[in-house]
């Protein structure tokens, strides 16, 4: 599969958008991207449904790498939800097994180009297989000091809330925190995404308008885009357009322009 990824990495080199076209002093910070229409986009071409995955591996690698080229510090990325365990068993059986081989086989590659990786959600529920393979990538990345991937894998935004809160008392309790001292600061301390900024650009292709309890304390004050694209579709083009469309919105959190 590794081979596979890379000759769709090199094929596909569309820089008809060109980097000076974006103001690279102002790319967000911050990328959080729901990987929708996977199964959509094989059904639409008479595939099996894991032929969509497999090629949704593809687009991340590619995306992932544009990010880092930006100068995006942190990218997360919405991989399987604390709801995907309702799909098909013989469905959530091949995500399990395509995340074990990703991992393994990406795990130089992301050394190569000095990318930390760290997955987010109930790590504890995933096969052991699956464990292993993400401890080991994570534990071989974790002094890189390039982007920062999260891959957020039996994840959702509510569980990591109720998680954090059981975190905060607990930490009441043992008198490690003051209730008195708790503020948005703080506990945002307590969220799998500790030490890192809030989501500047959520991006959503597929078609679908919703945040599917993704980051939601995260999301805050994010700029939210949506495409029809799905996508195994979506390509360095639409990603670069999408930051340009970013960087002409005024951000103003609330304030008045001008004060």
């Amino acid at each position: 599969m590794l081979k596979w990824i890379k000759k769709i990495w090199q094929d596909d080199k569309d820089n008809s958008f060109s980097h000076e076209l974006l103001d690279m002093e102002n790319s967000p910070e911050h990328i959080a991207v729901i990987m929708d229409g996977n199964g959509r986009w094989a059904e639409k071409k008479d595939l099996a449904r894991v032929k969509g995955h497999q090629n949704g591996v593809a687009a991340l690698k590619k995306i992932v790498k544009v990010a880092s080229d930006l100068g995006v510090d942190y990218f997360t990325a919405y991989a399987f939800s604390t709801e995907n365990w309702k799909r098909p068993q013989q469905e959530v059986d091949f995500l399990m097994d395509l995340f074990q081989q990703v991992f393994q086989e990406e795990l130089a590659t992301f050394k190569e180009e000095n990318i930390k990786v760290d997955v987010i959600g109930y790590k504890d529920r995933l096969p052991q297989s699956v464990i292993k393979a993400v401890d080991d990538l994570t534990v071989a990345t974790k002094n890189n000091t390039g982007l920062q991937l999260n891959i957020a894998l039996d994840y959702g935004a509510r569980s990591e809330i109720i998680e954090s809160t059981k975190k905060i008392v607990s930490a009441v309790e043992q008198d490690n925190l003051d209730l008195a001292d708790l503020t948005e600061e703080k506990f945002s301390q307590y969220l799998y995404t500790t030490g890192q900024p809030d989501v500047d650009l959520l991006i959503r292709p597929g078609g679908e308008k919703r945040i599917s309890n993704f980051l939601l304390w995260q999301i805050a004050y994010s700029e939210l885009y949506f495409t029809d694209t799905y996508w195994p579709d979506f390509d360095e083009t639409e990603f670069k357009s999408i930051i340009k469309e970013y960087q002409s919105r005024n951000r103003r959190f609330g304030a008045v322009e001008g004060e």
